[in-house]
């Protein structure tokens, strides 16, 4: 993890976008090589879906992993360059267990001039049993670029 200052992303990471400070997700580890994050969101009866079993609600768990994947796209970039989700998808294994974290692992496998290609996983446990198993495709910023439309 040499030259990442985990302190200083979890400050952007939750100042930069509301939502994320809101669900309470840190960023718990990373690595820029290869490029990998991990984040941990913790247990909040707010974000129930199943009020008999206490499930977490998919919404959640997939924001979790969506976010997680963008999280290991801005670690593998050279400089910081705004992202956005062009796909997500996200296949359920199992419900989650009530009154537990929940931690995301992704890894960025390809980063391209406009596109990076990712994996994510999530547990009750860092690096435990999948409950939840997801891959996605960012967009990378074109600044300076003209887009056509048609």
């Amino acid at each position: 993890m040499a030259n990442v200052d985990l302190a200083a992303l979890n400050a952007g990471f939750q100042e930069l976008i509301p939502h994320n400070k809101a669900l309470g997700l840190t960023m718990t580890r990373v690595s820029r090589a290869p490029p990998w994050a991990e984040l941990m969101l913790p247990w909040d009866e707010r974000l129930v879906g199943h009020p008999e079993t206490r499930a977490l609600h998919g919404g959640v768990v997939s924001t979790l992993l969506d976010t997680t994947g963008g999280a290991a796209v801005y670690v593998a970039l050279a400089e910081p360059l705004p992202i956005a989700t062009l796909d997500l998808r996200v296949d359920f294994l199992g419900p989650t267990t009530p009154e537990r974290p929940l931690y995301a692992r992704a890894e960025c496998v390809r980063l391209t001039r406009h596109v990076a290609f990712v994996r994510m996983t999530a547990s009750h446990e860092p690096d435990g049993a999948p409950l939840a198993l997801a891959s996605a495709t960012y967009m990378l910023s074109t600044r300076g670029q003209s887009v056509t439309r048609g």
